[in-house]
């Protein structure tokens, strides 16, 4: 089993849209398609990879722009958390794995961000963390269906315990490197510094 992932930045919010490939079978999946689509088409063509599924790590309207577009010029299936709300073909919930041919996918629900926020372990080697997790910061929690709480809960008892050397892939070019990991997060980013709840709430602005 053999796979490749490309991080593809796109628009002028500094989005991450990502394609996984099982090089096994050629099949892919691009995560959290938006602006720029030309370059995901572009390295889906140019690698000869069949697009089967189009994953949203949550449903904010940045990382969902091009699902319509990529579906109806690939054919490939959007999946989303069965929290989300907007037009998908699969729901998946925590625990659930997504199988690429011989590549696999674990999902993580991962509220905090969103309601239908997940991340995504691949094979045990690297995790996509969308906007609950970035390199040095973390997604913000004053947006409509955002909740303190459930990110501190995301945060520090489901990312921070992942393994340490998972890589980081997350939604956007926020951090000073493109990538990171778990244990660097767990050392260096100022939101994953041991907090209680309380201090966890105060510390984001959402009171005690």
């Amino acid at each position: 089993m053999t796979f490749k992932v490309l991080q593809i930045p796109a628009g002028q919010m500094a989005n991450y849209t990502y394609i996984i490939a099982d090089e096994d079978t050629d099949l892919a999946a691009v995560i959290d398609p938006s602006w720029e689509l030309d370059k995901t088409f572009s390295a889906l063509k140019k690698n000869g990879w069949t697009a089967k599924y189009i994953i949203n790590t949550h449903g904010h309207f940045d990382h969902v722009l091009g699902n319509e577009q990529v579906a109806a010029a690939t054919g490939a299936k959007i999946v989303q958390h069965e929290n989300s709300k907007l037009n998908k073909d699969i729901s998946v919930k925590n625990g659930q794995t997504i199988e690429l041919g011989k590549t696999r996918l674990q999902v993580l629900h991962t509220p905090g961000h969103s309601e239908d926020s997940m991340c995504l372990v691949l094979e045990g080697q690297l995790v996509f963390t969308g906007d609950t997790l970035f390199v040095g910061n973390c997604g913000r929690v004053d947006l409509p269906g955002s909740d303190a709480e459930k990110m501190y809960h995301s945060l520090f008892n489901v990312v921070a315990k992942l393994d340490e050397r998972l890589l980081v892939y997350p939604g956007h070019n926020y951090g000073s490197t493109e990538t990171s990991t778990i244990g660097r997060e767990r050392s260096t980013n100022f939101v994953l510094q041991p907090k209680t709840k309380k201090e966890f709430l105060e510390f984001m602005g959402a009171g005690g």
